[in-house]
């Protein structure tokens, strides 16, 4: 029996569109799953609902506001701590989405995130552009035998004893091996105050209260798939300008190896880009500017922060959008069929012909044609564009499983 899945990709730095794109997929299917393929919290989903609910989803997929569930693979990084105020804002507006995790997640700790941040400010103006949210500090003490913490560890009668000694062996370990000495004394504080841990473990507790387990391999049980990636192509740590990158495969790598368990054999993938290129975060950014001709640049999602500083621009680059995409659908596909199209948002905030560049090349796009035009430099069909925040502001176009 052939199954078919779907997946929202983000072509560029993140903040592309890609949940407006699965809401989208998620409104057209009935009793979807949407499946995280990568990342953690530090993700920001924005989805604007019909009644015109907003919420920026960070660990809950985006198909939540049209009824889909969701599903952590082992590739994501759960954080109880920010995964239960995501429910309480959900619940809020109506909605109390089901939860599967597979037992392997990894799950981040305060002390991953004390670490993370001491890290980043110890870098001063070097700093590599994290989020301060413990996601790469997750994955490298899960590296450490001794030190691993997974969702089903959530079970296990000597969790405090565990955690303990996270706090107390792996944080002065890591510290030592990054060569910080000193903690600013807010994290010193938080990691060693006692109640910490115990927060801690009461976030663990109500954590398992709404996430139930269920291993990848048997994800087409739960409905019709829709994989959800974080981050974008230009953020893949095999891929990206290191240092300044995710720890974490943000295209294809990670989809297949899920699909392939679960005994998916086709996949329909929509990679996602704005009109423009942004960035949140260091790192390099060809052809930077402070503003971008005829492009009225609207993104409430992404407000100046203290770890990733104030949004940045760039005219988009078709040549790297081209490039980036060629080599994520290069990846061995393990018998599975993979059809490719694209989506081009933020159409709507060009008040005129707009510039993109292809390498050392300058193209003037009128807003009506932009879409088609990026689509075509890229070698891919068009599949939707957007003029708005919302579903309802999407054209439909090819569709990849024709």
């Amino acid at each position: 029996m052939s199954i078919r899945a779907q997946a929202v990709i983000g072509a560029a730095y993140g903040d592309e569109g890609k949940g407006l794109m699965v809401d989208r997929l998620a409104a057209a299917t009935n009793d979807a799953v949407v499946v995280r393929s990568n990342g953690g919290a530090q993700a920001g989903h924005t989805v604007v609902s019909p009644k015109g609910e907003r919420h920026v989803f960070h660990h809950v997929g985006s198909g939540t506001f049209a009824g889909a569930a969701t599903h952590f693979s082992r590739f994501f990084v759960a954080h109880p701590m920010l995964l239960l105020d995501e429910l309480a804002a959900l619940e809020k507006l109506g909605y109390r989405p089901r939860l599967t995790s597979d037992p392997d997640v990894m799950v981040t700790t305060p002390y991953d995130v004390i670490i993370n941040q001491a890290t980043e400010m110890a870098r001063g103006t070097g700093r590599h552009g994290s989020c301060g949210l413990g996601f790469g500090e997750t994955i490298e003490r899960n590296l450490t035998p001794g030190f691993t913490l997974t969702i089903r560890d959530l079970f296990r009668p000597d969790l405090k004893t565990r955690l303990a000694a996270i706090r107390d062996r792996w944080v002065p370990q890591r510290l030592e091996t990054l060569g910080i000495t000193t903690l600013p004394d807010e994290l010193a504080a938080a990691l060693a105050d006692e109640t910490t841990l115990m927060h801690f473990l009461a976030d663990c507790d109500a954590t398992l209260d709404r996430v139930s387990l269920w291993p990848d391999r048997r994800l087409a049980q739960l409905g019709p798939v829709i994989f959800e990636a974080a981050q974008g192509l230009l953020l893949d740590q095999d891929f990206g300008a290191f240092p300044h990158v995710t720890r974490s495969n943000t295209g294809l790598a990670n989809i297949l190896a899920v699909a392939t368990e679960a005994g998916i054999d086709k996949l329909d993938v929509t990679y996602a880009t704005r009109i423009y290129t942004t960035r949140h975060g260091a790192g390099p950014l060809k052809g930077e500017t402070p503003a971008l001709e005829n492009i009225r640049v609207v993104d409430p999602t992404n407000a100046p922060n203290d770890w990733q500083g104030t949004l940045r621009l760039a005219p988009l680059d078709v040549g790297v959008l081209r490039n980036a995409i060629a080599h994520d659908l290069a990846q061995p596909r393990k018998g599975i069929a993979v059809n490719a199209g694209l989506a081009v948002t933020c159409l709507d905030q060009a008040e005129g012909a707009f510039v993109v560049t292809d390498g050392d090349g300058i193209l003037t796009l009128a807003p009506t044609d932009a879409a088609y035009e990026i689509a075509n430099a890229t070698c891919l069909p068009l599949v939707a564009e957007s003029w708005g925040p919302g579903r309802g502001d999407m054209c439909r176009n090819v569709d990849v499983a024709a």
